[in-house]
């Protein structure tokens, strides 16, 4: 592990923040420390990491990862933008940035960021070539990269996409036996940091459930994800999951039910000024109601 590489960001985070080395020592360490440790003179202890990071608002296994990875920033980057690519369902660009880091050693000094690659050209093989087969290998793959006794979130959140190629497929069961294992393992952490995987799962859940006509399982799974974003105080997925509830009381032909709910899932996309479904939405409303009127005339 290079500690200078991790002595040169503490420096250049802590002057980013405008802190001195004599306000991130205090109740840490001594100015001198902190000097002696930025200047990579010394090696850190795991607990003055910690408190160091604290102060700093960042998670510890930053200077970890760094340490064991020079260009991290670089990796992080990369990260962010398959993760944008994969949220706005543009996998040919993802595939472009797979295909391109596939060839940077970078990512082949840390199984985490091997797996990182891995995992989404797993994406790309069912997304773009539509390789069912290949890409349960390649996903399969990516999560015999690591071995820890408990799922890391990036393994969560290959089983997630590992059901959805499931689901997609028309394999209810199977879909469901991996969201429901996803479910359990992130029981297990001892922090979930991205609230919204939680959010993914239960929505990519009741989408199977719905399938398989279960629609009241669904519904409280639908809940569950309004229940725990609102906790969470994030609005990812908000508006598909009052859609799905209302799509639930649709096909139970509960249309009333089902209007409540469409109704509150067209407030909610209006907020984030998100209307790719509002004309769609808006027709089955309009539909309803004149349904209604004609029953009452």
């Amino acid at each position: 592990m290079d500690f200078s590489v991790i002595g040169d960001k503490i420096k250049e985070l802590r002057r980013i923040q405008r802190i001195t080395q004599k306000e991130l020592a205090e109740d840490i360490c001594t100015q001198a420390q902190i000097s002696k440790l930025e200047n990579g003179e010394v090696i850190p202890c795991a607990s003055t990491l910690f408190l160091i990071s604290q102060k700093l608002g960042i998670d510890v296994n930053y200077f970890f990862n760094i340490g064991l990875t020079p260009r991290l920033d670089y990796v992080e980057e990369v990260a962010r933008q398959l993760k944008i690519a994969r949220r706005n369902f543009k996998y040919r660009e993802m595939e472009e940035i797979v295909e391109m880091e596939e060839r940077n050693p970078l990512f082949y000094q840390n199984q985490k960021y091997l797996q990182l690659l891995i995992w989404h050209k797993g994406i790309c093989l069912y997304h773009v070539h539509s390789d069912f087969e290949r890409s349960l290998q390649t996903l399969d793959e990516a999560l015999e990269l690591t071995n820890e006794k408990f799922r890391t979130e990036q393994e969560l959140e290959i089983l997630l996409s590992k059901g959805i190629v499931f689901f997609e497929n028309n394999l209810l069961d199977e879909a469901i036996q991996v969201y429901e294992s996803v479910y359990t393992e992130m029981k297990n952490l001892p922090q979930l940091r991205d609230y919204i995987l939680k959010t993914k799962l239960l929505y990519n859940m009741a989408r199977a459930f719905t399938r398989k006509g279960l629609y009241e399982k669904s519904t409280e799974t639908c809940i569950e994800g309004i229940d725990w974003g609102i906790e969470k105080d994030n609005l990812f997925l908000l508006g598909e999951l009052h859609y799905h509830i209302g799509y639930n009381f649709e096909l139970a032909e509960d249309y009333r039910s089902a209007q409540d709910y469409m109704k509150k899932a067209l407030l909610i996309f209006d907020l984030q000024k998100d209307h790719k479904y509002s004309d769609y939405i808006n027709g089955k409303l309009m539909k309803w109601q004149e349904d209604e009127l004609m029953k009452n005339t």
